[in-house]
């Protein structure tokens, strides 16, 4: 099949959760003899680039603003593969609802991944909030097939727009260790940090992650891995919080971020909105022992695999924390645990799998909706 992914940063994957998929998901198809292209922002991936493990890129312009970037730049793209003939398209994100529109006037079947509940974060303004509610809505309107990662999300969907959607989880890499450079770099000890990676922004909760490592009282150090734009402000809050033994190493990606993943003492997962969050399935199939915030989204994942916490209440985090470092036993349970859950539900094969499948059914549907 020749299939495209919009809607993302790009690939070689340097920002986040579905840069990783889109290269994960994407060499995994071309290894399985599809022709993969993947649309690319200037500013995330150089134009010189035009493949990437096998996966052709395409480079289209955008805008740099918060609230445009990501439209535009898919809206291009949408435009763009109208005339390319693509059996299928996966396009990220349910803020791009209104484009799938595009390539589906041509006959060209749009898989829609909504992600999480985008529209509670913080970071939105109320017409950013509005946009992504409407989102929502067209999503099932317009999408040939809406694809879901959490259970969580896809009840939400039948529940308020009685949408059945197509659960698929994010995936992971199982097992398997890695070198020590990137931990030499930021001065950190294998087994003698604990970690924690997200974007910085306040509703993943680096605040409550610090408080509770403070509070812990731990003869460890907290490694916080991620940075977000326009988070100026609550950086510079999370740098006043943070004391001596915090080490922030912004984003870290491919071999580096793997080294990080796989030598921390404990893995802390944060994070309050969203639907299944890449770090947290990439922890577990590291092999980690997670601490986690008891949400819904998450304990879905986490299983008991996790240790809960509640982040409103950061000194549970740090009892959490001090449990295993009094308890090696647990340590290693919930390690054991972890990668057995990861392989049985989220290893990268699976996923590509169950995508390999959808596109198939989009091929065969002529225009009609997947559900």
């Amino acid at each position: 099949m020749r299939l495209a992914i919009l809607g993302t940063r790009g690939i070689p994957a340097n920002y986040g959760g579905f840069e990783t998929f889109a290269e994960q998901l994407g060499a995994r198809l071309v290894a399985r003899g599809h022709d993969v292209v993947v649309y690319c922002r200037p500013h995330y991936v150089p134009t010189t680039l035009k493949e990437h493990l096998g996966v052709r890129l395409v480079h289209l312009p955008t805008v740099r603003h918060k609230y445009l970037d990501t439209v535009i730049h898919a809206g291009l793209s949408a435009a763009h593969a109208m005339g390319q003939r693509y059996d299928a398209i996966l396009m990220c994100n349910a803020a791009n609802a209104l484009v799938c529109t595009l390539p589906r006037s041509v006959g060209t079947p749009v898989a829609l991944n909504v992600d999480g509940l985008e529209r509670n974060r913080t970071k939105w303004n109320r017409l950013g909030r509005a946009w992504y509610r409407v989102s929502e809505r067209l999503a099932t309107w317009v999408a040939s097939a809406v694809v879901t990662d959490a259970r969580v999300i896809q009840h939400y969907y039948e529940d308020r727009y009685h949408c059945p959607s197509v659960f698929i989880p994010y995936g992971c890499d199982v097992g398997g260790d890695a070198g020590t450079g990137t931990l030499d770099r930021f001065g950190l000890r294998s087994g003698d940090y604990v970690l924690y990676v997200s974007r910085l922004e306040p509703e993943n909760n680096a605040h409550a992650v610090i408080a509770g490592f403070e509070a812990s009282g731990l003869d460890r150090r907290l490694a916080l891995v991620g940075d977000a734009p326009y988070a100026d402000e609550y950086k510079a809050l999370l740098r006043r919080m943070a004391g001596p033994r915090v080490v922030f190493t912004g984003g870290v990606y491919g071999e580096g971020y793997r080294e990080l993943q796989s030598h921390a003492f404990a893995y802390v997962h944060a994070t309050e909105v969203g639907g299944t969050h890449p770090a947290l399935v990439e922890a577990m199939g590291r092999g980690n022992a997670v601490v986690v915030h008891d949400v819904p989204e998450n304990r879905e994942v986490a299983g008991d695999a996790g240790l809960y916490f509640d982040a409103r209440t950061p000194s549970t985090l740090g009892a959490a924390l001090r449990q295993l470092d009094r308890d090696p036993a647990l340590v290693e349970a919930l390690r054991t645990r972890a990668i057995d859950r990861a392989t049985a539900l989220y290893s990268w094969e699976h996923v590509t799998d169950e995508y390999e499948a959808l596109f198939g059914r989009l091929q065969g549907a002529r225009g009609s909706k997947i559900r």
